[in-house]
């Protein structure tokens, strides 16, 4: 007998990476959780996480994509930044209290890119208080919602680029180019300082994970459309797992050392790119994608992460 119930499909496993351009107004976490559903996939991850209140690029992946997770996370990120000059807040960006107004440096733009062109090449930065890092056991934005304010030690982080985009008013847009662990809010924060005034982060965009381009993101409303019917059509637009580390020197096996790289032994490499020292992505021969290999300057290669 029918309960009226309909049953959900058995989870898939589905393989590939999706660059989501992740609306405003959900975390990274949910924005991965609906499209996990569109794809009915087993098993998801997410790196580079951003903000409720950020758009653009967030790298997910399906599968066995996920052991490549954690090497996106030092990938270098793009952001088109949008600060509000004249006012800070006390999480440091549109969705805190004002905590602070300054007059606006009559600046040209020409002046400002002087400015911006500062930060250029590694720089110290302090994490902000609302930031997920621990101090003692607690998250920092737990302790911030206190009323509390801890020291925090400041970090080297490399800005690559920095280009002004428009100066109007109060309104500063520019784009920037910069290593993992920026935080952008404080960035902004000390562009403000070093002009003269304060500011915050109005909006906030990425644009660039790593070598993956802006327009190869697909946007969550195309997603729920291309998911209809049997979601087949959403799987089109899956990356393939390797795709995240196109920029790394690569090693090629013959069978029988494929075959022993996949389980789990190290293997000699004498060929491919004998510079190529440390992490490298391998193939067997045939272009079939084996995992991520460590290669020590005594040619022994080393399986690190293994795809089945």
């Amino acid at each position: 007998m029918s309960t009226g119930t309909q049953s959900r499909p058995v989870p898939a496993a589905v393989d590939g990476l999706l660059l989501l351009n992740k609306p405003a107004g959900l975390t990274s976490n949910q924005a991965l959780q609906k499209v996990k559903r569109l794809l009915n996939a087993r098993k998801a991850g997410h790196t580079g996480a951003l903000d409720p209140a950020a758009t653009g690029m967030l790298p997910l992946c399906f599968g066995e994509a996920t052991k490549v997770c954690a090497y996106l996370l030092d990938a270098d990120k793009t952001y088109r930044v949008t600060a509000k000059l004249g006012e800070a807040t006390e999480t440091g960006d549109a969705e805190g209290k004002v905590t602070a107004t300054a007059s606006i440096p009559a600046l040209n733009r020409s002046e400002w890119q002087q400015v911006l062109h500062t930060f250029v090449g590694t720089i110290m930065q302090v994490p902000p208080m609302y930031s997920a890092l621990k101090k003692d056991g607690k998250r920092l934005y737990e302790l911030a919602r206190q009323g509390k304010v801890v020291d925090r030690d400041a970090r080297p982080v490399r800005i690559k680029e920095i280009d002004l985009l428009e100066v109007s008013g109060s309104r500063l847009v520019f784009r920037v180019s910069c290593s993992k662990g920026t935080y952008v809010r404080t960035l902004v924060e000390d562009i403000a300082k070093a002009a003269g005034t304060v500011a915050h982060t109005a909006s906030l965009h990425r644009e660039t994970v790593g070598r993956f381009r802006a327009e190869d993101m697909l946007d969550l409303v195309t997603a729920e459309k291309a998911a209809e019917g049997d979601g087949l059509a959403l799987r089109k637009f899956l990356l393939p797992a390797d795709s995240a580390l196109a920029d790394w020197p690569q090693a090629c096996l013959g069978d029988d050392d494929a075959a022993r790289f996949s389980g789990g032994q190290r293997v000699r490499h004498a060929g491919g790119q004998p510079s190529a020292v440390g992490l490298v992505r391998v193939y067997r021969d045939d272009r079939t994608f084996l995992g991520v290999g460590e290669l020590g300057e005594d040619g022994w290669l080393a399986p690190k992460r293994v795809f089945r």
